[in-house]
């Protein structure tokens, strides 16, 4: 990769971040479409965060993507907001226009196409249970409201979470049905019954722990299991929906498909067919074999 004074400056705020696979998949993306960039984990501190938005401006950089903890919060910071980012309450991928920063939130459109590529699964007219109530679930609830699904249901460790989020998005996503359920075993058990698609937006499997009351016996075996976390060799979640006869995917083409998005948002053209994915899957394998 050639450096000059004209090379355009993107990259990643986070903490912790050094294990994010972000910038391997779009500099292989912007090598291959020898566009003059680079992009760069930025280590950002909650306490910096201010600073290191106001940074953009003062440091000309392009654009960065935005990862845990600070989506929520960076929100609040940006002089414009698409309404997609908005609504879900959280920004992964914010552009500088000439100095005005405008905040997207790519992981809505970014699950959307891994489930109906990677399953494969059309969520018009679909019942769908997802796990979880946190900035990840609402992405899930407006991709999967806005692609058609007739049934949502919400399960959450705090139900009264998940009955908030059922309050607010059944008065936006009116063609879409809602249910607020807990997530014991017998809740979720009640909740899979007659689902197409159950998808994780919990954090569980991302240090390989077991979903120990996923209700396996309430599920038949035509229903699609979509995991948001993703790991070398898949999640536990996937692996034994897999084991079950259910198709299943991890969040692997997900991180993909939102980081083309963001890819789209900065410079403009899409990235090379294929090459974040392959590249994704090129350093879980031989993280998988060390």
């Amino acid at each position: 990769m050639k450096i000059s004074g004209s090379t355009k400056i993107l990259g990643i705020f986070g903490d912790p971040i050094a294990h994010s696979l972000s910038p391997v998949m779009q500099n292989a993306a912007l090598q291959q479409a020898g566009i003059p960039a680079v992009y760069i984990p930025f280590h950002v501190l909650p306490a910096q965060l201010p600073a290191a938005v106001e940074s953009l401006r003062a440091l000309q950089i392009w654009g960065v993507n935005v990862t845990i903890p600070h989506k929520e919060a960076v929100a609040g910071m940006l002089d414009e907001l698409d309404p997609d980012a908005r609504l879900i309450g959280a920004v992964n991928t914010i552009v500088n226009r000439d100095g005005k920063l405008v905040g997207y939130n790519t992981d809505a459109p970014g699950f959307l196409r891994s489930a109906c590529e990677d399953l494969p699964i059309d969520p018009q007219g679909k019942r769908v249970l997802v796990l979880g109530a946190g900035g990840a679930a609402r992405a899930a609830l407006v991709a999967l409201g806005r692609a058609g699904a007739q049934w949502l249901g919400l399960a959450n460790r705090t139900r009264s979470r998940a009955q908030a989020l059922v309050d607010e998005f059944s008065g936006i996503l009116l063609g879409t049905s809602f249910a607020s359920f807990g997530f014991d075993a017998e809740s979720l058990s009640v909740a899979a019954t007659d689902v197409d698609l159950v998808v994780n937006t919990t954090s569980i499997g991302l240090k390989g722990e077991v979903f120990d009351d996923f209700p396996w016996g309430s599920l038949s075996p035509d229903v699609a299991i979509y995991d948001m976390v993703y790991a070398p060799g898949g999640t536990p979640l996937m692996r034994k929906a897999r084991e079950r006869g259910h198709r299943a995917a991890d969040g692997l083409g997900m991180l993909a498909a939102q980081g083309e998005e963001g890819f789209f948002l900065w410079t403009g053209q899409r990235p090379p067919s294929g090459v974040m994915k392959n590249r994704l899957l090129t350093e879980l394998a031989a993280a998988r074999n060390t």
